[in-house]
């Protein structure tokens, strides 16, 4: 496994959910890059999760700005109505229901061009910004935009493929994997090229010309990987292989993180100047919220933030500590950046983006760090959330909100280990703690919106990141070693009824009292 920092600190976005907001965006980007131009009309038809909190998540907005090509970062999603209607674009949003054929994140995205048939996709979002294309026209494939990729609709007949390999070695493209798929033999097909560089241009022009091709594509999404060719020597699968590693390099899990991720894109300054931005945009996320509040998309929250942090004085001493009471408020605060549209960084996603800068950050200001300390922190909640990511998962919708706060809090909790000092194997204790803590926490947002009790939860993964650091840094060991705990937050995740997966029909959500008492849910 050699998955990015970035890929589990970000992706740097606007809105409430990695999954629902930045996930939706990227299937309809990529999408958009699977269909001729330009586009008449758009129909989405949302199923499962997406189709019930839709509207709470900005899902709906966050779809139309792939379509129009915006980033997860680009301030205009909460406009992209607007924006299609100056285009002229038509669209639709469609609720699906209910399908356990499909995963809990799936949209069809229906493209009708200008002249000639519609295209249609189906894609997932996976959690934490991560997606899938699953079916193009019924024919099922797998895309996921984590590489530059090359997208080909042909015919299926002989030499077309060795044509394909032989126009993408003549650049000198490495290629990282080649698949092709198809209804039935002689009929429709689409093969899918992953390569280790961004796909120049013209090269799809020249594809475009090869006999019984019908469309090619290149997919270059923003912040897909651009590995170096050869393998990551520093990968590791395993909290097991990560140790090893460690005392092999002599090094901490954050230093072996990031130098994993130098690895990757083959450019260290590049890795340090992507890590100082997450870094940069998680102090003004923590910050910014505490002096400005604003209200959230569905009113839950106005200032819940700036309360907690103005209680420091009176209650701190007898409850929580200046320094657990500033990390709960900066986590709070970043929920609500999140919930009014502003820029964040999902961490691993959006419904958990607090815990981290808030544990982190607060720490850090305790013990005076510098920001070389900070950022080997960050490096090191990075490395445990990949483990996760990788080995269970990160989605709401797949695993309750023991694998979003869960897994935030398993990442703070060995980040704050390695800034004040301790050893890669409390860490790892630290990361098993903290997920036994908070095993079979479930994901029930109010209304489907990712504030209430998305919020409060948020400053208990904070409280739980602290107290397992602590534990783990006066001696207490975990008897469950971090891989074990990993694979019980999975088996646990995929235990939980529907209802209590982000679908909001279960749990707080379901209380009459919620939406009563909540002034912007009439």
């Amino acid at each position: 496994m050699g998955m990015s920092a970035f890929e589990v600190l970000g992706p740097i976005m606007v809105g409430p959910s990695s999954s629902h907001t930045a996930g939706a965006l990227r299937i309809a980007r990529v999408a958009r890059l699977l269909a001729p131009r330009p586009l008449a009309r758009v129909d989405f038809t949302l199923f499962n999760s997406f189709s019930r909190t839709h509207r709470g998540h900005g899902t709906d907005k966050a779809l139309v700005a792939g379509i129009l090509g915006l980033d997860t970062d680009d301030e205009r999603v909460r406009d992209s109505f607007a924006l299609a209607e100056e285009a002229g674009l038509v669209f639709s949003i469609v609720e699906g229901g209910d399908d356990a054929s499909l995963h809990p994140n799936t949209v069809r995205i229906s493209m009708h061009p200008a002249e000639g048939r519609p295209v249609v996709v189906e894609g997932e979002s996976l959690g934490g910004g991560r997606i899938r294309i699953s079916s193009i026209d019924g024919v099922g494939v797998n895309i996921k935009g984590e590489l530059p990729t090359v997208f080909v609709a042909h015919r299926d007949k002989p030499g077309v493929l060795a044509a394909l390999t032989g126009a993408l070695g003549a650049r000198g493209l490495n290629i990282a994997t080649m698949r092709t798929f198809r209804a039935e033999r002689g009929g429709a097909a689409y093969t899918v090229f992953e390569a280790d560089e961004r796909i120049p241009d013209d090269l799809i022009d020249e594809v475009r010309g090869i006999a019984h091709v019908t469309f090619a594509s290149a997919v270059n999404v923003a912040g897909a990987s651009q590995q170096e060719a050869g393998d990551v020597i520093l990968s590791f699968s395993s909290g097991a292989r990560l140790a090893e590693l460690c005392q092999e390099h002599g090094c901490s899990i954050g230093s072996l993180m990031r130098a994993a991720e130098a690895e990757r894109c083959g450019d260290e300054s590049l890795a340090d100047a992507r890590m100082d931005r997450v870094l940069a945009l998680m102090h003004e996320e923590a910050c910014e919220t505490l002096s400005f509040p604003r209200p959230s998309l569905g009113g839950f929250l106005d200032g819940q933030a700036a309360a907690v942090a103005r209680s420091t004085a009176p209650l701190a001493y007898s409850l929580m500590g200046g320094t657990l009471t500033s990390a709960v408020a900066y986590a709070m605060a970043v929920l609500e950046r999140s919930a009014s549209m502003g820029v964040i960084v999902a961490a691993p996603t959006a419904g958990s983006a607090g815990v981290v800068p808030g544990a982190v950050l607060a720490c850090g200001e305790a013990i005076d760090a510098d920001s070389a300390a900070l950022s080997r922190a960050l490096w090191n909640a990075a490395a445990i959330g990949a483990l996760i990511s990788e080995n269970a998962s990160v989605s709401g919708a797949e695993g309750g909100c023991q694998a979003e706060v869960g897994t935030a809090a398993a990442m703070a909790a060995s980040a704050l280990v390695e800034l004040l000092g301790g050893s890669v194997a409390q860490c790892l204790d630290a990361a098993s703690i903290c997920i036994g803590n908070l095993l079979g926490l479930v994901c029930d947002p109010a209304r489907g919106m990712v504030e209430y009790p998305c919020q409060n939860r948020n400053a208990i993964g904070v409280a739980a990141a602290f107290s397992s650091a602590q534990l783990a840094l006066a001696g207490v060991t975990s008897p469950v070693p971090l891989d074990e705990a990993i694979d019980a937050l999975a088996r646990v995740g995929a235990a939980l009824p529907e209802s209590l997966r982000e679908t909001a029909q279960g749990g707080l959500a379901a209380c009459p009292s919620v939406c009563a008492g909540c002034p912007g849910c009439a």
